[in-house]
């Protein structure tokens, strides 16, 4: 059974929201205009190509945004976080306003164009600024979901859109914005996991376990907020935590961890993220992940290493 694509869920969600809610606009950065003709052709003068001008783009969203209108905005992770932060900051956040950035190619996905088209750190970025949320859905259901939950509040959200997904089917019930999801029952290690890399810890539970662990697996499809509930239930009880995340260590999910739960008695803590470096390598999305130990092998060494 093939997989839908994230991207052309993205593209199915805005055709049918906008069809039912007539505030939805949708801006884009000179992509994915292929997949957004349909919603292009059903909703006339809601669909705006800025061109590479990202920084005029998020200004004209947050304009849109007074007027009463839900602006989706959609571009190449680094132009959209990196190069146009101050008009998210100014023009968004500093105005209180709501409003949608959708996200593609934030860590690995374009590999083979090299650290410019890289973004590390856009979670740590949004989470400098008030009034936000951060949804990674790698699923196409949970972006549907997600999407639809979140798009007409008060926030601003941020949709990391990867890539590669982790290829596991939720009930619907479960996707729920600023929850958590336990994917597996265990006892003495927690496994914390954004993104495809949900799958990476589930392949990894038979080579742990001969080894002794039985991993809890919690699954984060939303970033910001926390569910502190959820994972501090979990690691009050095995008091050995791992984070694996595409995201620099500074400002990820670990680091949010470490500050609600510090005070755990005899927390042991392990991240497996992102050096603080440029991955200036070329290659595949999995080669460039292999480099930084993003991998099945790469968890389990880690765990066998950090907790004895």
């Amino acid at each position: 059974m093939s997989v839908k694509p994230i991207r052309n869920q993205f593209a199915d969600t805005m055709l049918e929201v906008g069809q039912e809610d007539e505030s939805l606009v949708v801006i884009v950065g000179d992509i994915s205009h292929f997949i957004l003709q349909p919603f292009a052709e059903a909703c006339p003068g809601r669909y705006y190509n800025i061109g590479i001008c990202e920084p005029a783009m998020l200004s004209a969203a947050a304009g849109m945004s007074k007027m009463g209108m839900n602006p989706v905005v959609h571009t190449i992770a680094p132009f959209i976080i990196e190069r146009s932060f101050e008009q998210i900051k100014l023009d968004f956040c500093y105005h209180k306003l709501s409003g949608n950035l959708i996200t593609v190619g934030s860590v690995f996905d374009y590999a083979n164009l090299g650290c410019t088209h890289h973004c590390y750190g856009d979670f740590a970025l949004i989470k400098t600024l008030p009034r936000t949320q951060i949804v990674y859905p790698a699923s196409a259901a949970e972006f549907d979901s997600l999407f639809r939950q979140a798009y007409d509040n008060e926030f601003l959200t941020l949709y990391r859109v990867p890539g590669t997904q982790h290829d596991v089917e939720f009930a619907p019930e479960d996707i729920v914005l600023g929850k958590g999801i336990k994917v597996r029952e265990g006892k003495d290690l927690t496994v914390v996991t954004t993104g495809p890399h949900l799958r990476t810890a589930l392949n990894a539970v038979d080579t742990l376990t001969a080894k002794g662990f039985d991993p809890e697996i919690i699954h984060l499809p939303t970033i910001l907020p926390l569910d502190t509930e959820l994972l501090g239930a979990s690691i009050s009880k095995t008091k050995r935590v791992i984070v694996i995340e595409e995201h620099m260590r500074k400002g990820g999910v670990g680091d949010d961890i470490l500050r609600a739960f510090y005070d755990i008695d005899g927390l042991q803590y392990e991240s497996l993220s992102i050096p603080d470096q440029f991955v200036t390598g070329y290659g595949t999305y999995q080669d460039l992940c292999a480099s930084v130990d993003l991998t099945t092998e790469g968890l389990v060494a880690r765990v066998t290493e950090s907790f004895k």
